[in-house]
C-alpha cells in the first residue's frame, strides 16, 4: 500500500514533464544561463590564424573526461598587446561559451593582463554550474597556452 502511494506521489511530480513537448523537457531538465546561450548561439571570434606567423600564439587544450577540445589563438602587436583572438572548440555549450567570452576579454589587453584572467571569473560571468566548471578551466588553460606559445616564438625569433 505504501509503495503504491509513493508511486502516485512520484508520478504526480513528473507528470508535467511527461506531457510537455520535447523542447520544454529539454529546457526544464538542462537549462543554461542566458549568457551561455547567447555565446553558444552567437559565438564571437570563431576561426583561426596561421600558426606559423610569429605574431600568433596558439593554445590547444582538452579535457579527456568529457571530450572537450579548445584551440585559442592570439595575435599580438609589437608592443605586446593582443590585437585579435580566435577560437575553435569541440564541446558542449558551456565550453563554446567559455571560449567565446575568453576571446572577447583578452582582445585589447597586454599579454600580462590576459594571463591574469582566471577560470573563476569566466565561470562567474557565465553563471556556470559546478558540473561545468571544467569548461572555464579549459578557457584559462587555453589563454595561458597561447601566451606561452607566443613567448616561445618571440624568444626563438630573438635567437636567430
Amino acid at each position: 500500500m505504501a509503495t503504491n502511494a509513493f508511486s502516485r506521489t512520484i508520478y504526480s511530480k513528473i507528470r508535467p514533464l511527461l506531457s510537455a513537448s520535447i523542447e520544454s523537457r529539454n529546457i526544464l531538465v538542462c537549462s543554461y544561463h542566458e549568457k551561455v546561450i547567447d555565446h553558444y548561439e552567437n559565438p564571437r571570434n570563431v576561426g583561426s590564424f596561421d600558426k606559423s606567423d610569429t605574431s600568433v600564439g596558439t593554445g590547444l587544450v582538452g579535457a579527456p573526461a568529457c571530450g572537450d577540445v579548445m584551440k585559442l589563438q592570439i595575435k599580438v602587436d609589437e608592443n605586446g598587446k593582443i590585437i585579435d583572438a580566435k577560437f575553435k572548440t569541440f564541446g558542449c555549450g558551456s565550453a563554446i561559451a567559455s571560449s567565446s567570452l575568453a576571446t572577447e576579454w583578452i582582445k585589447g589587453k597586454s599579454i600580462n593582463e590576459a594571463g591574469t584572467i582566471k577560470n573563476q571569473d569566466i565561470a562567474k560571468e557565465l553563471c556556470l554550474p559546478p558540473v561545468k566548471l571544467h569548461c572555464s578551466m579549459l578557457a584559462e588553460d587555453a589563454i595561458k597556452a597561447a601566451i606561452h606559445d607566443y613567448n616561445n616564438k618571440k624568444t626563438n625569433k630573438k635567437k636567430e
